[in-house]
């Protein structure tokens, strides 16, 4: 815990130490030379380095990834770079594919793993969570060659591949049944290899972690999962907000004993762990090899707005988040928002995504918010959210009217106009509390009207994952968009109407 004191103490000096051993090594790559930065990191400053290097997008940067993935030497990090990983945090046709390196997979993904664990322990000293199994659910764990000698996966996969034997003796399911890429096949086999074991510490994304237990409970025909696994005792969950998840985690697991701890770790990297039980945000991991800057989120789209560093942002400030990372990703825009919640430490909640929210009228709406929203609103009449998605509603002449809310729940619960009536007016009325834009643009009906709720029938959503061919693991319903094409196809998938 030493390491993760220090980095609460003095998290500038923390930035400052990444920060100088990252562009040490930027000067030895082409990428650095190809922006006129070919010179000793001492020599490098802040200022130095943003005026060379703009900030890019995916799309930007990726000439460069593709360059080091066809098995050119030294083009973002020096050496050969032998894993990318796939992204599977988006639900469109297009995946990206980001670069994972040696050094990024020992002092941050592991790392961050280790201090995470090590910050539940310090918690919870009466903790015993290595004599089990822990079940961790990624995405495919298939690794797929390429021409280079490169492999190409999840990040899952490529953290699996690369674990040391003694923490792969301790996970489960066995590596034959997490390599397998259907994901329907994967679950009936994970349910039956795990109801036997000892199981600890349960850690995936939650929608896909809910899909597993409901097998186990099947399988097993117990009615919590504490009755199979006595010994449960953590769930570390991540990739979406959990609010809308925790009541059903809570009637299914239903235990006092265990603890829930966040996490923000993405392919990009290991960004942030939530470090208290007793807090519902997360401590910003500021000497994992990630130097972070912040793009005030109302200036995203301005051509002149600068960066932030870490010292520079203010509590409650919304950012997008911009990394440097040592897996050779330089001033990259990773695509998420964040909200500066402590400053004495650092520590940041997600917010939502650049892309991924609904602004038609000025109401701005953030992916927590909805979430916030929807969950409170379908608590209120004991319903349990599976998933949603929410785009603008239009009137015929193309006037946007409202919101269209596509909602499943779990159980195949009967839903009564009464029920619908009331969700659309709850959901309205949290929308207002959390939004101000939304609750103006809400005054009187005179620009958006109240939240149309449809309710799908259950499995809507898998069923539409799988015609995309993303079922299963890291894969993620897009909660917010600004059109309607997302809601509209799974409208289509079975008749909900």
């Amino acid at each position: 815990m030493s390491g993760v004191n220090s980095m609460r103490e003095k998290p500038i000096n923390a930035q400052n130490i990444v920060f100088k051993s990252l562009t040490e090594t930027l000067h030895k790559t082409k990428f650095g030379k190809e922006h006129d930065i070919d010179t000793p990191s001492y020599l490098i400053s802040e200022s130095v380095f943003r005026s060379h290097i703009p900030i890019r997008t995916y799309d930007e940067i990726k000439p460069w990834i593709f360059r080091a993935r066809e098995g050119e030497l030294d083009v973002l990090w020096p050496g050969q770079v032998s894993w990318f990983a796939k992204t599977s945090g988006t639900t469109s046709d297009r995946s990206k594919i980001l670069p994972v390196t040696k050094d990024s997979l020992k002092s941050n993904h592991y790392k961050g793993g280790r201090d995470l664990l090590a910050m539940f322990c310090d918690e919870k000293s009466t903790a015993n969570l290595y004599t089990g199994k822990h079940l961790i659910i990624g995405g495919s764990s298939a690794l797929h060659p390429y021409i280079s000698g490169s492999y190409t996966g999840d990040i899952s996969a490529i953290i699996i591949k690369n674990l040391p034997f003694w923490v792969e003796t301790r996970r489960t399911p066995g590596r034959e049944i997490t390599m397998l890429e259907n994901w329907e096949e994967k679950v009936e086999l994970m349910a039956e290899e795990v109801i036997g074991q000892d199981v600890r510490i349960l850690a995936g994304i939650p929608s896909w972690m809910l899909v597993v237990i409901r097998r186990v409970l099947e399988k097993s025909g117990k009615k919590s999962l504490i009755e199979v696994w006595p010994n449960l005792q953590l769930y570390m969950h991540g990739g979406v907000g959990f609010e809308p998840y925790k009541d059903e985690f809570r009637k299914l697991i239903n235990s006092d004993k265990l603890s829930y701890m966040e996490t923000y770790n993405a392919s990009e990297g290991f960004f942030s762990i939530q470090d208290s039980l007793d807090r519902d945000d997360m401590l910003l991991l500021l000497n994992h090899g990630i130097y972070y800057e912040f793009l005030p989120y109302n200036e995203i789209d301005s051509e002149v707005s600068d960066a932030l560093s870490l010292g520079e942002v203010e509590l409650g400030g919304e950012y997008a988040l911009v990394i440097s990372t040592n897996a050779g990703l330089w001033r990259y825009l990773i695509g998420d928002i964040v909200k500066i919640t402590c400053v004495s430490p650092y520590r940041i909640k997600v917010v939502g995504r650049v892309s991924s929210y609904i602004n038609i009228v000025g109401e701005e709406l953030m992916v927590n918010q909805a979430e916030s929203a929807v969950s409170k609103a379908l608590l209120d009449f004991n319903l349990s959210l599976k998933e949603f998605t929410a785009a603008p509603r239009f009137s015929k002449k193309g006037i946007p009217v409202g919101h269209s809310w596509a909602i499943e729940v779990s159980g195949n619960t009967m839903i009564s106009d009464v029920s619908v009536e009331g969700v659309s007016n709850v959901l309205d009325l949290e929308l207002k509390k959390s939004n101000s834009d939304y609750s103006v643009k809400r005054e009187s009906d005179l620009i958006l009207g109240k939240p149309e709720v449809i309710f799908v029938k259950e499995g809507s959503f898998e069923v539409w994952l799988k015609n995309k061919n993303k079922l299963g693991g890291q894969h993620k319903i897009p909660r917010l968009s600004n059109s309607r094409g997302i809601l509209e196809e799974v409208l289509r998938v079975i008749p909900n109407r």
